[in-house]
């Protein structure tokens, strides 16, 4: 299962009123970090269906979010828990090392 796309108009929806955590990946199609961390957050969400949401949100075509969010490098994924910023993860790490940063959600 691959982590679904959100945007700018769903953001709402698919992340603040969200039932349980839900992790963003912000990212971008020319960044070679974040085209390695997204097959890993697919495996983390097919793993976990009940646990956490993977979304993944494309910072050139949603600028706005980006940066409210106070993205300035990525890969970044953050975790919300009830509209609120839980927990923030910089950079590509491999599986084990995401597994224990969301160890408190998917444990």
């Amino acid at each position: 299962m691959t982590a679904k796309a959100t945007s700018e108009s769903t953001w709402q929806q698919d992340v603040i009123d969200a039932e349980g955590p839900v992790l963003v990946d912000f990212w971008a199609a020319w960044c070679g970090p974040c085209r390695m961390v997204g097959p890993i957050l697919d495996e983390i969400q097919t793993e976990n269906p009940e646990k956490i949401t993977v979304l993944k949100l494309n910072v050139d075509e949603n600028p706005n979010l980006a940066m409210e969010y106070q993205i300035t490098s990525i890969p970044a994924m953050k975790v919300f828990n009830k509209g609120e910023v839980e927990k923030t993860i910089i950079g590509a790490k491999p599986k084990f090392a995401l597994e224990q940063d969301l160890a408190d959600y998917i444990g």
